[in-house]
């Protein structure tokens, strides 16, 4: 009785994954081909945009390739004379010396100036574009001023949107958002990303800020290799001192200290449920991540033994998330699950139970073994992790990485197929646990 479900829970979960992969294909297909499609969830996605500077107009549609500089009478950023210079790019680390590597208008802009940039231009019918590079020949470290000009402030405001939303829904492969902020007394309104790539003794971190300045949407990142993520506030500084040059002619200058504090970008097309983004990063998988919603599902067998009808959840939903254009088995992906609770004290209930049921899973199921993977505690959140293994009886094993975490009156349920040479560090995986739990705030 015990391994009965161990079977059908491997082959189940495999047939619902793959059928989620080929939905996950289309939609990351669609992208490809240059529609971009935003979901806003009982008009909650806009309320997250809005709280991070957005108005109620949605991002516009994928910008042109071709060159926006417009013959007009324009002189907003006419030159490059109010673009970061060498001295000016010296608030990004005083080690070494920085240098202009080159300076592009609209007309040789690169398709990608910055990570997580969807498409050459986010305001089609921009006045003019200007992308400056800068290389520390001491630290090989290397950053970039990218700015837009629009039209009018209503046009830069929907630059500055779609620049975010770049930002918060980013598929760049091996990309994840290690933190993020909103800045005030830089131009109008700001925030900074920082986001890591491919972990090791010292990752590659990219520090990312954008700012609205009147006419004008600026970028700028700062690209490092450290052994922790970094601090915002060497690109806030910069941020700060370019915007300052920029918004003499754009308008929309800052009030105020610079400031950042801490705020995850929004998704603002699954509420409540962790970006792509949020993501574990695996050195084999040069894909990105791409979730799909899953059907509805009330339990789940195995060690958790859990049941949200019958712990009286208010709602609770599933977004599975794959790799689609990735060479991996069918079984390969994450399930992330949101249950929300009458109150917090019924969330912290039924969470101490789940984490009893497992703790004690090896008494119950004999033909498991479970290894606790650490404890998930914050000052605000409060959960357990574990590595399940069930043997089947017949040379099989299902290996699973289980985390259950909550605040409040929410909890989340992750679940992780352990599978040959795609697996993840326990830290990595407390890591998006507790992710998953700070998205679920916004799970209304």
């Amino acid at each position: 009785m015990a391994g009965s479900h161990r079977a059908s829970r491997g082959g189940g979960r495999a047939a619902a994954r793959e059928a989620r992969r080929q939905k996950a294909r289309k939609r990351n297909q669609t992208i490809a081909a240059g529609v971009a499609v935003v979901v806003l969830v009982g008009g909650g996605g806009v309320a997250a945009l809005n709280a991070f500077g957005g108005d109620k107009t949605p991002d516009p549609k994928a910008g042109s390739s071709v060159s926006d500089d417009k013959s007009n009478d324009s002189n907003v950023l006419a030159d490059d004379k109010a673009l970061l210079d060498a001295a000016g790019a010296k608030t990004l680390g005083a080690t070494g010396t920085w240098a202009v590597t080159k300076t592009a208008d609209g007309n040789s802009a690169p398709d990608t100036a910055f990570v997580c940039q969807a498409q050459r231009f986010a305001d089609p019918a921009g006045l003019r574009t200007w992308v400056r590079t800068f290389q520390n020949a001491t630290t090989k470290d290397t950053a970039v001023q990218y700015v837009e000009v629009s039209n009018d402030k209503a046009a830069a405001l929907k630059t500055y949107n779609s620049v975010v939303h770049w930002l918060s829904q980013c598929t760049a492969p091996q990309t994840r958002l290690s933190s993020g902020y909103v800045t005030t007394g830089v131009g109008e309104r700001g925030v900074i990303a920082v986001f890591g790539q491919v972990p090791g003794s010292k990752t590659k971190y990219k520090t990312v800020a954008v700012t609205l300045a009147g006419q004008a949407t600026m970028v700028v990142e700062h690209d490092t290799l450290a052994a922790a993520p970094p601090k915002p506030d060497l690109v806030l500084a910069t941020a700060n001192a370019a915007a300052k040059k920029v918004c003499a002619q754009s308008g929309g200058c800052g009030t105020g200290a610079p400031v950042a504090k801490p705020a995850l970008l929004p998704n603002v097309d699954a509420p409540g449920f962790m970006a792509s983004v949020d993501l574990p990063l695996l050195d084999e998988i040069n894909k990105p991540w791409v979730s799909a919603p899953a059907a509805k599902g009330n339990s789940s067998g195995g060690c958790e033994k859990i049941d949200f009808k019958k712990a009286k959840a208010t709602k609770f939903g599933t977004v599975t998330y794959v790799t689609p254009e990735a060479k991996v088995p069918t079984e390969f992906g994450l399930d992330d699950t949101v249950a929300k609770f009458p109150t917090a004290n019924a969330a912290a209930s039924y969470l101490s139970q789940i984490r009893k049921n497992v703790d004690s899973c090896e008494k119950n199921v004999s033909n498991a073994k479970v290894e606790s993977t650490g404890n998930i505690q914050t000052s605000t959140i409060k959960g357990e992790s574990w590595k399940a293994t069930y043997d089947t009886g017949d040379g099989k094993k299902y290996i699973y990485r289980i985390g259950v975490a909550g605040s409040g009156d929410r909890m989340v349920y992750v679940l992780f197929p352990v599978l040959k040479e795609l697996d993840i560090t326990d830290t990595a995986f407390n890591d998006t646990v507790a992710r998953a739990v700070d998205r679920s705030a916004a799970y209304k």
